[in-house]
């Protein structure tokens, strides 16, 4: 099954989605971004990740230009086009949507009154699980050198387009070996995050993730995952960590939109717990599941 793409009004197949290079999305990185997944065919905590998708544009100064209402009519549309494409084969495939907003077209320079109208663009596309393996067994990360944005230059509560700090990450993480993701500690040492996933471990049946001001987006995951620990009675707290509080830690997992929880067995060559996936971190996954699923078919 392939993407389909809504480009400023008009849905198209991913070789016509097309944007000007004056685009400054393009040419600074000067944008945001959120991504969405259904459960049951309906979309999750979307109100949610648009309330942080218009915290992220007003801090670089940026209108989304319509409400959310009308922001998530266009996702919802953008998705029954890729069922449409898809045909039979998009029958019980759950779709994973990335919304995109742009400063837009405007002159090469940074003042953002050159450029008064927004891009808007949708993805929509087949949410492709992870393998069961990948929750049996866990999964191995690196602790990369690459240090997360200071909050002082570049926000990282902003979720915006311009990815490069987690990119470099991550390629360094791929350069050491086959990981599967890549934890990054903030200016002061601290572990802030992962390049695409928030960090969580569990130590002395308490689970903890670093707390916001380690400098790391806020994620919408890792906030849901929280308020399920406390429903399903598992304590959970936001701390200061590090190096010797991943290490030390019975269990590890980090957790997205797209791949819920995944457990941690190794971070390089250092093994976590007992280096397979801890009953606290399954415990959670199939609560998270079970709560997420809920939570969608109520809307």
């Amino acid at each position: 099954m392939s993407a389909v793409a809504y480009v400023n009004g008009r849905i198209c197949s991913p070789q016509d989605a097309t944007i000007s290079v004056f685009d400054h999305g393009f040419l600074y990185g000067e944008g945001v971004y959120e991504v969405l997944r259904t459960y049951g065919g309906e979309l999750f905590l979307v109100d949610r990740h648009f309330r942080r998708l218009r915290a992220s544009a007003s801090m670089i100064t940026l209108d989304v230009g319509m409400a959310d209402s009308a922001l998530e009519g266009i996702v919802v549309e953008t998705m029954a086009a890729q069922r449409a494409a898809a045909g039979a084969a998009a029958q019980g495939h759950e779709i994973l949507a990335r919304v995109l907003v742009t400063r837009g077209i405007g002159e090469m320079n940074y003042d953002p009154s050159k450029s008064p109208h927004p891009s808007l663009v949708v993805i929509v596309k087949p949410l492709v699980p992870l393998p069961a393996s990948t929750y049996e067994r866990g999964v191995a990360v690196a602790l990369v050198s690459v240090v997360r944005n200071h909050p002082a230059s570049v926000d990282p509560r902003i979720k915006s387009n311009n990815l490069l700090n987690n990119v470099l990450a991550m390629q360094e993480a791929l350069r050491r070996g086959p990981y599967f993701e890549a934890i990054l500690r903030n200016f002061r040492g601290e572990l802030s995050e992962c390049s695409q996933s928030n960090l969580f471990l569990v130590t002395d049946g308490t689970v903890r993730t670093p707390a916001l001001d380690a400098g790391l987006l806020a994620g919408i995951t890792r906030e849901f995952v929280e308020e399920v620990a406390v429903d399903t009675g598992i304590p959970t707290v936001d701390a200061v960590l590090r190096d010797d509080d991943l290490f030390g830690a019975d269990e590890a997992f980090l957790t997205s939109t797209s791949k819920e929880i995944v457990p941690i067995v190794r971070v390089d060559d250092r093994v976590i717990g007992g280096g397979r996936p801890g009953p606290i971190t399954l415990r959670l996954l199939d609560a998270y599941r079970r709560t997420a699923r809920a939570v969608a078919g109520r809307r």
